[in-house]
């Protein structure tokens, strides 16, 4: 255990003295925030300075002339005639939608729109509702259905999420929120295997090519080698999550208070005028946040704690495996796919079908196989699995550790010494079962 420690200290301060650790440790949470806050300003920026766009109707068939609604953001200017002629000589009308003198509300209705620059898909969308709202009430009416009883039908709804623990308490749940904690959590752990998994790949090839090894390994056993410098990446890796989490933070406050999305800016943006939809995007940013702080955020940072790790060890263990097995980066690619699929297909079907239904039996099972079990459980944890479920998949990736690593660390001893031999997989497997 000294001899693991000894390594695993040189392998971890080795590398976060490095300028370049250095660097992008600092440098990525300031382009972190710096991306994120231009997108606040923007948003920003864009609702306080909203135009209206002013659209010309021609209604040649009178159905539309009286009851036609102007949704957000677009004036509807009613003329009997208008010409595209008109449309370039005029500076206040963007575009003219006509409707045929033939049509009627049996039949499909087919807008033409005209204008000198393209429709946007949220004005297309708009628009379409409008006429289709006057559609649907002309044809209440003929059914002899009063225009204040339909106009009595149309009720704003709004779902409010709550989730009820078994005391019969209940806490505010939102699925937004859920998603996005969920994806970046998943995509977090996903990265990090990767990126230093492949880092321990990288250092074990090159200290196999240039031969120090050889005098590594008659001072410590291979295993002791292979341990320490898995661990000692490991904790390069954590020490650099944890500073960009603590500098992401830090930054990104300056930046809401900078932008005027701390609270006591929110009351003024309010009110600004000609500007309706900001109100409702600061409540909805309020709801936004309060809907986060309202998850077990202590129990959901220690499970993704416990399986950045745990994912990590459990394929760094195998990248190191295929570092020793190699004697070089260009060898190593038909033993990298059958490790990456999985996950690969983890991050695949997380962001698609467990999202979708994330206490579904796949969902389920996939957050249990160690394989997929550190992004799928990620995904899956802030909409509440079963605590049971939780302690199984960590209880299973706790004995998968120890066998992978028993498996990679009989791999290691055998192909750290071995040079100028293309490996198979049969030849591994031979691996396995060499004695001391």
């Amino acid at each position: 255990m000294n001899n693991i420690g000894i390594i695993t200290g040189r392998e971890y301060f080795t590398r976060v003295k490095k300028k370049s650790f250095i660097l992008m440790t600092l440098l990525t949470p300031l382009l972190i925030t710096t991306f994120y806050g231009v997108i606040i300003w923007v948003s920003i920026g864009q609702s306080r300075t909203l135009e209206n766009q002013n659209i010309v109707v021609v209604d040649r068939s009178g159905i539309f002339s009286e009851n036609l609604k102007a949704p957000e953001s677009i004036i509807f200017i009613l003329q009997e005639s208008y010409s595209t002629d008109q449309l370039i000589a005029s500076d206040s009308v963007n575009a003219i939608v006509s409707v045929s003198q033939d049509y009627t509300v049996d039949q499909s209705l087919q807008l033409k729109y005209e204008s000198m620059s393209s429709l946007s898909v949220s004005n297309s969308s708009r628009i379409e509702q409008a006429f289709r709202d006057v559609v649907r009430d002309k044809k209440l009416n003929t059914l002899g259905i009063a225009q204040e009883a339909i106009d009595s039908l149309q009720t704003n709804i709004v779902l409010s999420q709550f989730k009820v623990k078994e005391d019969g308490s209940t806490k505010s749940s939102n699925i937004g929120v859920n998603t996005g904690l969920g994806m970046a959590l998943a995509f977090m752990i996903y990265f990090f295997i990767f990126l230093y998994g492949v880092q321990v790949m990288k250092g074990v090839i090159e200290e196999k090519t240039n031969r120090i090894v050889e005098l590594i390994v008659s001072t410590v056993k291979p295993f002791q080698l292979m341990m320490g410098k898995v661990l000692g990446i490991a904790l390069v890796g954590l020490t650099q999550l944890t500073i960009w989490i603590v500098l992401t933070g830090i930054l990104m406050g300056v930046v809401g208070v900078i932008v005027g999305l701390n609270m006591g800016d929110m009351k003024e943006l309010q009110n600004v005028s000609n500007n309706p939809g900001l109100a409702n995007v600061d409540m909805n940013q309020l709801q936004f946040v309060s809907d986060f702080l309202a998850l077990p955020l202590a129990k959901i940072f220690g499970v993704f704690l416990f399986f950045f790790m745990g994912g990590y060890l459990f394929y760094g263990a195998l990248f190191a495996a295929i570092g020793s097995a190699v004697d070089s980066e260009t060898d190593t690619q038909q033993f990298m796919l059958p490790i990456t699929m999985p996950l690969v297909f983890s991050i695949a079907v997380s962001f698609s079908i467990v999202i979708g239904d994330p206490n579904g039996t796949l969902a389920t099972w996939m957050s249990i196989i160690p394989l997929t079990s550190p992004v799928t459980m990620m995904v899956r944890l802030p909409f509440g699995p079963p605590d049971w479920q939780i302690y199984l998949s960590m209880a299973v990736m706790l004995l998968s550790i120890f066998g992978v690593i028993a498996i990679a660390g009989k791999i290691y001893r055998t192909g750290i010494l071995m040079y100028g031999k293309k490996v198979s997989y049969k030849e591994l497997a031979r691996w396995l079962f060499y004695k001391n």
